[in-house]
């Protein structure tokens, strides 16, 4: 899905963030430097200090960008889904690369804590929804399994030469893009435990913790 630019992304405020995700997804944020996305962005390195001070402070405002992004498709896609709209949601699963980079290369490096977080807090909703139709009640507080899904989706991105590779097909190709989303469909929409075999491990799990010896915690 195509949309025309937003007039605040006709700024040089906009082209100078837009380099940034660039920069910092194929260099990294420590090579990356203030002066190359201020020429990549058409701008003198002075600018780029006025609008956002330091390098941190434009690392901060690419993540705040891509959260507000990702605000935005999670609605879209929430909306297609309870609407029946499909190709609304399969629309809004498209990551444009250079964002994609950023968001991989920064999550590898450790940094992005805000985007993680907000990813986390997006998924929430999901499983909620997911829950009401559960044939047992959850066993795992919902953020943790939110926190666990989100890292398991993210890992396709930072896996992403390894996954193409495995499946014969770029994933960010259509073609690899369409086998990766069948291969998830499939996943999620049959369970991989038995409700029995899950209830026999967790009893498993919680006689484990019963007579593990207890975990030191600093006050």
């Amino acid at each position: 899905m195509t949309t025309a630019a937003a007039p605040e992304d006709l700024t040089a405020r906009a082209r100078i963030r837009d380099a940034a995700i660039q920069h910092f997804g194929e260099l990294g944020y420590e090579r990356a430097s203030l002066r190359g996305i201020a020429e990549t962005a058409g701008v003198s390195p002075g600018l780029v200090r006025h609008h956002f001070g330091t390098k941190q402070g434009l690392r901060e405002a690419c993540d705040e960008h891509l959260i507000k992004t990702i605000r935005q498709t999670n609605d879209h896609a929430r909306a297609g889904f309870t609407s029946g709209a499909l190709d609304s949601v399969l629309a809004a699963r498209a990551v444009p690369e250079s964002q994609r980079r950023y968001m991989m290369r920064a999550l590898a490096e450790g940094s992005a804590g805000a985007l993680f977080d907000e990813l986390v807090r997006l998924t929430v909703p999901w499983l909620l929804e997911a829950d009401r139709s559960r044939p047992d009640p959850p066993a795992v507080d919902v953020r943790i399994r939110a926190a666990i899904a989100t890292s398991m989706a993210l890992s396709v991105g930072i896996l992403h030469e390894h996954l193409s590779r495995a499946i014969g097909a770029d994933v960010s190709s259509p073609r690899g893009d369409r086998l990766l989303a069948r291969g998830l469909v499939d996943l999620y929409s049959h369970p991989l435990l038995s409700l029995e075999d899950a209830r026999r491990i967790q009893a498993a799990l919680d006689e484990a913790e019963r007579t593990s010896p207890k975990e030191n915690h600093d006050d």
